[in-house]
């Protein structure tokens, strides 16, 4: 039952709560109740757990919520009737034509609002809206959960103490919340991303992912950067169903089988991608970064049709994204692209020069520039240490495997 009770958690979680926090506008409030509701599951499903497990938190968290409300009430003034009899959780799921309303994008906008630190808008959101746990946003952050812990609680004070409408903000308030909101749902989907085959605790997310950017989408169809994620979100999905092997390896993008790739999902991608370029055009504006980067992934796309990869279109747009966003990842897979158009050697030189400790996908692409080099001592040197620094067990079998082949040439 935990089990069940686990995956609806991760499934709906951050669902019921925006639910509640918009309904009743108290992100703590809705946070204990739907807690409360957890743990009353636990008591209640036993071995026949409701038809619909996050209706049945939903109903049961606003019950709580309701009975607070109510309590106090009664406590400010005497009430000469009984009160009725409760509800059960299946009476209110009954009474409601829309068991959960879907309410994450206001939310999104809440946890995103300038009176909240910008350090903490966005592991505000992916605990709230996207039900990820503190320690996984800690991990994905790289701070010490402790830390994180203490960042949330005065986020979600601030927000109380500011007074924050529990509101989707007017267009003309957008631009000051927009990028923030965009970084959001970046950081959030590349949880999902991570997850190649698909069956860890964020097994849905990236459906959600799908669903939420188009959402923004359309409530921005002006903004070149939000159709340039939700294009992005759909290209990367396109290619999941080719990011692993028979024997659950993850194959890299240039390995991929384009036979394997969602074509409907491309051309969904491809219509986000012209909206976005129309979007900065009307603006007479230069593409933002995840215009780009939603450019850089249509051009892989296009290796389903045309059979090759133009390495050097992708290096163009990966040099116009570097003036925009000069980072690690993109100086990594900057590299990548250059390897193919100017050889390992300089690849490997422009890896060498970023500076990060710890970070997997820089020592895998490291290992593999040494690897093609022939330098087989410094890319098990490199495989080894990716292989410490968590790996999925995509990325494991994937990794071992390549460490393993040079072995065998040895």
């Amino acid at each position: 039952m935990s089990r069940l009770l686990d995956q609806t958690f991760r499934d709906a979680g951050g669902r019921v709560v925006s639910a509640l926090a918009a309904a009743f506008r108290d992100l703590d409030l809705a946070e204990e109740a739907f807690a409360e509701a957890c743990a009353r599951a636990l008591e209640r499903w036993g071995e026949t757990p409701p038809a619909d497990p996050a209706a049945w938190l939903y109903a049961v968290a606003r019950r709580r919520v309701l009975d607070r409300y109510r309590r106090r009430a009664t406590a400010a003034a005497y009430r000469p009737d009984d009160a009725a009899p409760e509800p059960t959780p299946e009476d209110h799921v009954m009474a409601l034509d829309e068991p959960i309303p879907d309410e994450r994008v206001r939310l999104i906008f809440v946890c995103c609002h300038p009176a909240v630190s910008p350090d903490a808008r966005a592991a505000l959101t992916l605990r709230t809206v996207c039900g990820l746990s503190t320690a996984e946003v800690a991990a994905a952050f790289l701070t010490p959960e402790p830390t994180l812990a203490q960042r949330l609680v005065r986020a979600k004070r601030k927000i109380a103490e500011a007074g924050v409408p529990f509101d989707v903000p007017s267009p003309d308030r957008w631009p000051e919340r927009m990028d923030a909101v965009l970084s959001t749902l970046e950081v959030a989907y590349a949880q999902a991303h991570a997850d190649s085959a698909g069956a860890g605790p964020h097994a849905d997310f990236a459906a959600e992912m799908l669903n939420l950017t188009a959402l923004l989408a359309r409530l921005a169809p002006d903004d070149a950067e939000a159709q340039g994620l939700a294009a992005t979100v759909r290209y990367s999905e396109a290619r999941r169903p080719a990011r692993l092997s028979p024997d659950g390896a993850m194959v890299p993008l240039t390995e991929q089988n384009t036979a394997d790739w969602d074509a409907t999902l491309i051309a969904e991608a491809g219509r986000f991608v012209a909206r976005s370029a129309a979007a900065s055009h009307a603006r007479r504006a230069v593409p933002g970064p995840r215009a780009l980067q939603a450019a850089i992934h249509g051009a892989h796309a296009d290796r389903a049709t045309t059979g090759r990869t133009d390495w050097a279109a992708i290096l163009g747009l990966y040099n116009l994204l570097l003036l925009q966003r000069d980072d690690p990842v993109i100086r990594t897979n900057r590299a990548v692209a250059l390897a193919e158009v100017e050889g390992p050697a300089v690849a490997l030189d422009a890896l060498l020069g970023i500076e990060v400790q710890g970070w997997l996908p820089l020592h895998a692409a490291r290992a593999d520039m040494f690897a093609r080099l022939g330098r087989d001592k410094e890319a098990r040197q490199d495989y080894d240490v990716a292989l410490t620094l968590g790996p999925s067990p995509a990325e494991t079998l994937f990794l071992r495997a390549r460490r393993d082949r040079l072995d065998a040439a040895a």
